[in-house]
Formats: C-alpha cells, sequence, structure tokens
C-alpha cells in the first residue's frame, strides 16, 4: 500500500479526449498530491511539452482524434526521450499496448482502472516522494538470496554501488531495493537511460540547464542530480556515456555538487548514486572507453544478478509474479501456470533473461482469456531452443552470421531471425529495422563502429538499438 507525502514537485501531462474521464483522472492525480496538465490530444500534448522543461511523466490515452497515442509515443521518443510514457488503453488494444511497450511505453493500464493502480505506476516511474514497505525481489536461488543479503549491507552504507549483468537480468529491481532498504527510502528515487537518451541531451538531463544556456532552452530546469537530491540516482546502463561526459560526472561525485549549463551558482548535493552495466567494465576500462578512476569510483562493492538462465530456481516464481502483476491491469485474478507451463518456463534458456519472462508472461494473458496459462499459450515455440541467438563474429576471415546451436544451418540465419523479429516485434518496421541492421553488421564483417557509419547512425544509437532487440529475446552479441 503506497502512502502519499509530498508530490507537488512532480509534474505530469494527462492527455484524454473523454472531457469528464479526463476530469476524473486528473482529480484522482492531484488527490496524490501530483501536479497535473492536461490535454486533449497528442497534437496539444506536444505544443504544451514545448513550452515546459519541467515535465517528469505523461500519461496518455491511445484512441484519440488528430493524433492518437502510438503517435504521441513515437514523437516523445524522439523528442524527449527521458520522460516516461504511461497508456491508458480499452480492453480490445491490449495487444497493441504490449507492443507499444516495447517501442518505448514503460507501461499500459486498462480501462477501467482503480486510482491506487495509477498513483501507483506515477510513483514508480517518476521522482516522486511515495514510501512503501520495500519490495523484496523474488530470490528463491541460493545465488539470489546471496546477492540480497550484500544488497541489504550495501544499502546500510552510503557509498556508490555498481550493479553489473545482463540485459533484463532486474539491475534496476536491485537498485530500487537498496534504495528501499537505506535510510534515503522515503526519498526520491530518480533513475535515467544514459544509452537511451541523445549524447547532445545527456548532459543538460543530468546536470540542469539555465534559461537560454542553449538554443531551445526557453526557460530554467533542474537536472536529475537535483531531483535526486537527498534520495538515490540510478544510471542506468553508465558504460554508453560519453567518455567527456564521465570527466564532469567524476567532478561532481568528488565535489558533491553541481552546477548547471549556462549558470554560475553551484547547488550542494546529498545524493546517493547507483550505476548499473550489461558489460564487463574492467574490459571497458581496458579498451580506454571508461575511465579508470571513475569505475573505481562506482565499484565499491559490485553487486552482479546472475543470467536468468543460472538461476532455475527464481524462473516459476517470478513468473507467476508477473503473471499476477499483469493480469490485476486486466481485471483478472487467480490466473495460474498448469504445471506442464511452468516446466516449459524452466526449460527455456531466456536469452532476454526477466523482461523476456515479462513479455511471454503479457502474451500469454492476451491468447488465454480464461484462469489457467497452459504450456501452448505461452508462445514459446517462437522462442523454442537458441535460435534467437545471432552470433556476429569480429573476425576479418569471417563475418558471417554464426546462429546457435550450430546444427542450424548458417544460410538460414537471416530468414530465421527476420521471421522471429515479426513474431515479437509484430510490426513491418521493426522487422525491417532489424534485418537491415543484422544485414549491415554482416557486411561490414562485424564491426559496430562501421555499421553504424553505413547506416548513418552514431555507434552509441546502434548500441541502444541492439540493446532493444536483446531485450525482446533478439541477440545480436558483437563482441568488438
Amino acid at each position: 500500500m503506497f502512502e502519499i507525502n509530498d508530490n507537488r514537485n512532480v509534474n505530469l501531462v494527462l492527455v484524454e479526449d473523454d472531457l469528464s474521464l479526463r476530469e476524473a483522472i486528473k482529480d484522482s492525480l492531484e488527490l496524490a498530491g501530483f501536479s497535473v496538465q492536461t490535454a486533449a490530444n497528442g497534437e496539444q500534448a506536444l505544443a504544451l511539452m514545448a513550452h515546459r522543461s519541467d515535465v517528469h511523466m505523461l500519461v496518455s490515452d491511445v484512441n484519440m482524434p488528430v493524433m492518437d497515442g502510438y503517435q504521441l509515443l513515437g514523437h516523445m521518443r524522439s523528442d524527449y526521450p527521458h520522460i516516461p510514457v504511461l497508456l491508458m488503453t480499452a480492453y480490445g488494444t491490449i495487444n497493441q499496448s504490449v507492443r507499444a511497450i516495447q517501442d518505448g511505453a514503460v507501461d499500459y493500464l486498462v480501462k477501467p482502472f482503480e486510482p491506487q493502480v495509477l498513483t501507483e505506476l506515477v510513483c514508480r516511474f517518476t521522482a516522486g516522494r511515495c514510501s512503501s514497505a520495500p519490495n523484496e525481489p523474488v530470490a528463491a536461488a541460493p545465488s539470489s538470496r546471496e546477492l540480497l543479503a550484500l544488497a541489504r549491507r550495501v544499502a546500510r552504507s552510503d557509498s556508490t554501488a555498481l550493479i553489473l549483468g545482463e540485459s533484463g537480468t532486474g539491475k534496476e529491481v536491485l537498485a530500487r531495493f537498496v534504495h528501499d532498504n537505506s535510510s534515503r527510502a522515503d526519498k526520491p528515487f530518480v533513475a535515467i537511460n544514459c544509452a537511451a537518451i541523445p549524447e547532445s541531451m545527456l548532459e543538460s538531463i543530468l546536470f540542469g540547464h539555465e534559461k537560454g544556456a542553449y538554443t531551445g532552452a526557453h526557460s530554467a530546469a533542474p537536472g536529475k542530480f537535483e531531483q535526486a537530491n537527498g534520495g538515490t540516482l540510478l544510471l542506468d546502463e553508465i558504460s554508453e556515456m560519453d567518455i567527456g561526459l564521465q570527466a564532469k560526472l567524476l567532478r561532481v561525485l568528488q565535489e558533491k555538487e553541481v552546477e548547471r549549463l549556462g549558470g554560475r551558482k553551484t547547488i550542494a548535493l546529498d545524493v546517493r548514486v547507483i550505476a548499473t552495466s550489461n558489460r564487463s567494465m574492467l574490459e571497458e576500462v581496458r579498451a580506454g572507453r571508461f575511465r579508470e578512476d571513475l569505475y573505481y569510483r562506482l565499484s565499491v562493492l559490485p553487486l552482479q544478478w546472475q543470467p536468468l538462465r543460472h538461476r532455475p530456481e527464481d524462473i516459476v516464481p517470478l513468473a507467476q509474479q508477473l503473471l499476477t502483476k499483469h493480469a490485476r491491469k486486466q481485471h483478472r485474478s487467480g490466473v495460474t501456470l498448469t504445471e506442464s507451463a511452468q516446466a516449459a518456463l524452466v526449460r527455456h534458456p531466456w536469452p532476454g533473461n526477466v523482461r523476456e519472462l515479462d513479455n511471454v508472461m503479457q502474451r500469454s494473458l492476451i491468447l488465454q482469456e480464461g484462469y489457467t496459462i497452459s504450456e501452448q499459450d505461452l508462445g514459446l515455440d517462437i522462442l523454442s531452443g537458441d535460435t534467437t541467438h545471432v552470433s556476429v563474429e569480429n573476425s576479418a576471415n569471417n563475418s558471417s552470421l554464426v546462429p546457435r546451436p550450430e546444427t542450424e544451418p548458417a544460410s538460414q540465419s537471416l530468414d530465421t531471425t527476420a521471421g522471429l523479429a515479426s513474431g515479437l516485434l509484430g510490426q513491418d518496421l521493426k522487422q525491417r529495422e532489424f534485418e537491415v541492421i543484422v544485414s549491415t553488421i554482416r557486411q561490414q564483417k562485424g564491426s559496430r563502429k562501421l555499421a553504424a557509419e553505413a547506416l548513418g547512425i552514431s555507434p552509441r544509437t546502434l548500441r541502444y538499438k541492439i540493446a532493444r532487440f536483446r531485450d525482446a529475446g533478439l541477440m545480436v552479441e558483437d563482441r568488438l
């Protein structure tokens, strides 16, 4: 049960074309203490966003005239990638909403919903001052229990923390666990994905800016460090941060103060920083892509989630937890997994880890409208074996895509993965994007840098796109 303290500094934009429903949702959010601006459609919302630099979250309906929620989501991902977007949808469009999450929405709600469910989600994805009993991550496997015990010790200290693990293993969940078990639990928890934000915007978003600091800075705005003051700042995928910005971050950590872009006044900070990465940080340091002094500043006591395939005892409890969560949003209760479904889940290799398991649970609720989820409802045949793994070998003498297991003919790898992309991503555009990226990396003999140049995007953007495919269970392994 969430206890709302003071959320007046959390600014939301609510987009809903139904006037009465818009007012009702606004009232519920304002009763919870949030500051709410409203818009009747996507165009109005974007016009509002253009004049507000202090928006922390956007909550939008899907079916609206002029510009619907999916189109608005696309604009938000392009122009405001640091702002979380929550979609509200009618039951008949759940399938599309699940796909929208893969395109960048943080979550979705099925109408009608309880005000508390909306409030909980807003608290989760903003820097709102919401307090609750600490959320225990699922930890049935011995390695998971040991990790949580270590995380509790880290929480009692006030040092920085570095959480490592493959994409989708639950690094942010562990970061929230550390925050919830610390003396800062009643203070803000602010998360930012360093890989999802363009390099040109990341510095301003982290440190804030003054009016006129750069073209388009029409008003002053606090950065994530200021928003998290007193609490915890999560720097997700910090290994994707530009080396130049790493030096500025190190200074902020050392001096415990920040200066906004275009400003002359320093702002004292009391922030605990937790960083995550899905890469080998020591390899990044040796390759010159990550500062050694910043690494040791962050890595006082590293925490590492094992891949889901290495902690099979966690799979079924996690699946049931995720199933219950998504069933609740669809106003369904008592949904369970059959024994055969549980066995199938344990057998599956989970290349996308917990995030892939989350997708499977959502898909099973779409395929099965009853109260029992069978093995067939899971749709794991789409992901059977390791055919989702595509390895791009970094070798001048071997530019082919090597599927796993090796018994699969190499000539079929692109067709197989392209078909899988269609099944998982569900949209022609996403399928084509996956095909083009895989094909280009192959043509460039596994060189990510050359592939990015050929595609006309930065290596950072290419890494982000590959990570998004990995989250959907499509592994493009580029060990460069």
